[in-house]
């Protein structure tokens, strides 16, 4: 149980740590190269608005404030820079090419460049490792390739080394997390533990008195004769003895002291048995109970486990159905497991509290529950039964006046 608590605080705690260092790597990086692409468009820009070249950079003539299109010129900035244009005419062909400021690009390369840009109707974009523009010009067009080799090649490096900062950081994490887990979850195991062993004793402990007072309402019927407060008595203790029984098996179910003998079973005859006895139940209360089993349905589980997941569910459906209301019962199969589904009409229900139908002791109406001899733990034990099985349970209300109940196993 130590172990399996501290496997899922680690989780969801390395879980956590993943998904927020995802979020600031990619925010990062993203606003990274959201700057590269604005400082190489307004480069482009610069470029396309002095037909091809840098103006001359001028000191004390340099405006204050943001640099003009998020690009910063200095006096190195037409030297370093490398890039190359090709002039093109209305009719498509080539009439200049200027190559003057790369060494890396021949005129036949540029041109052959232009051509593959000018064979498409875009405006800007990648070509390999150049970031060009089409600049509309009174005899054609102007483009305008802009060498990205050292952007490109510094993303590229800021992004491996964030993530390798960020999977390192991760491992950290996940040794230290490993190392004082135990330590941060050890006085939640202690109050749990606490807690299943106060349910164990007080469990047997109960047990004694409750089989002297039910002793002692025999011998006082045998004395005085049967009267309503003897048999108050006798089904006091009986609920008492059941909902005792019940808080001790859910306990050894959660700490993994009952072994589940799992063996292939034939689901829909264990179905078909667990429901049937309550179809006399509901025809004496004038209510409609209808089956609808799949035959032939086989399962890896543990039979007496399985059969009581039924009866409870069953059995909760009859307790909290309306007057002359309908209870169903379904078997199907899905594409890897098998689908139990039991349905019944009831009063109104608040849709919102359908997940908290799972937690002992919680009744959606106590009145109610006490006039059926509900408890509030019945479902509390199939959902243990179910999870034992590493099957899923669930509940929903689609009109507020019926319920259904899914079990996936």
């Amino acid at each position: 149980m130590i172990k399996k608590l501290q496997r899922k605080f680690i989780m969801i705690t390395m879980g956590s740590l993943v998904l927020v260092m995802l979020l600031l790597v990619g925010s990062i990086n993203a606003i990274n190269l959201y700057q590269m692409e604005h400082r190489l468009n307004g480069a482009i820009q610069i470029l396309s608005e002095n037909q091809g070249l840098f103006p001359m950079f001028e000191k004390e003539k340099q405006p204050q404030g943001e640099p003009k299109y998020g690009f910063k010129m200095n006096e190195e900035t037409q030297f370093k820079t490398r890039y190359f244009i090709v002039e093109v005419n209305e009719d498509g062909g080539i009439q200049e090419i200027n190559t003057s400021h790369i060494n890396a690009v021949s005129s036949e390369e540029a041109a052959g460049y232009a051509t593959i840009i000018m064979s498409d109707s875009k405006k800007s974009g990648y070509t390999g490792i150049y970031k060009y523009a089409v600049v509309d010009q009174p005899y054609g067009s102007m483009l305008v390739f802009m060498d990205c080799r050292d952007q490109i090649q510094t993303a590229t490096e800021f992004l491996l080394t964030s993530f390798g900062v960020a999977l390192g950081t991760l491992l950290l994490m996940f040794l230290l997390v490993s190392v004082f887990s135990k330590k941060a979850i050890n006085p939640i195991i202690e109050s749990m533990e606490k807690q299943k062993q106060f349910i164990t004793d007080a469990g047997h402990e109960i047990k004694t008195p409750l089989a002297i007072i039910s002793a002692n309402a025999d011998v006082l019927e045998l004395t005085g004769g049967e009267s309503e407060w003897i048999n108050s008595i006798r089904n006091q203790t009986t609920r008492l003895d059941k909902l005792v029984k019940n808080l001790l098996m859910l306990s050894k179910i959660e700490e993994g002291n009952i072994k589940l003998i799992f063996t292939d079973i034939d689901l829909s005859e264990v179905v078909s048995e667990a429901a049937s006895p309550f179809e006399t139940i509901a025809e004496t209360q004038n209510k409609k109970f209808q089956m609808d089993i799949q035959p032939g349905l086989y399962i890896n589980g543990d039979e007496g486990s399985i059969y009581q997941l039924v009866s409870t569910l069953v059995d909760n459906a009859i307790k909290y159905s309306n007057k002359e209301g309908t209870i169903k019962i379904s078997l199907s199969a899905t594409k890897k497991r098998a689908k139990i589904e039991v349905y019944n009409t009831t009063e109104e229900i608040d849709k919102e509290n359908l997940g908290k139908l799972f937690d002992r002791f919680y009744r959606v109406d106590s009145s109610r529950s006490r006039e059926t001899g509900g408890y509030g733990i019945g479902l509390s034990i199939a959902k243990s039964i179910t999870q034992a099985h590493h099957g899923k349970i669930s509940v929903r209300s689609e009109d507020g006046k019926s319920i259904c109940f899914t079990v996936l196993i």
